[in-house]
């Protein structure tokens, strides 16, 4: 069964950095997008930011200029740098993907992030 595994996270203070990253266990699944959502006590996940396997990116406007995604569809991985943290961006992290050829969508696990003084 595929599945993506995150890593990375934790605690920063605010305008500090953290990364995460998330690769499928399948090398042989190709994937169509990567990408992260988040979702914090009380609130509805919403999505930070995807990459998709022809190169384009999108983020919420929350992050744009803050965070940066970069996806290796050749390795089945994806990156999430995350600087100027804030402390609304205290949430757990998903990890989200697309398959290329089935459209199913699959999630990791979640890792949390939290931003405090």
């Amino acid at each position: 069964q595929v599945q993506l595994v995150e890593s990375g996270g934790g605690l920063a203070q605010p305008g500090g950095s953290l990364s995460l990253s998330c690769a499928v266990s399948s090398v042989n699944s190709r994937m169509y997008s990567m990408g992260w959502y988040r979702q914090a006590p009380s609130k509805q996940r919403e999505l930070v930011a995807l990459s998709d396997s022809g190169g384009s990116t999108n983020y919420a406007d929350s992050v744009k200029g803050r965070f940066t995604i970069s996806g290796d569809f050749s390795k089945n991985t994806v990156y999430l740098q995350m600087n100027s943290l804030k402390p609304e961006d205290t949430a757990v992290y998903y990890c989200y993907g697309k398959m290329y050829f089935s459209g199913r969508e699959i999630w990791g696990q979640g890792t949390q992030v939290t931003v405090d003084s």
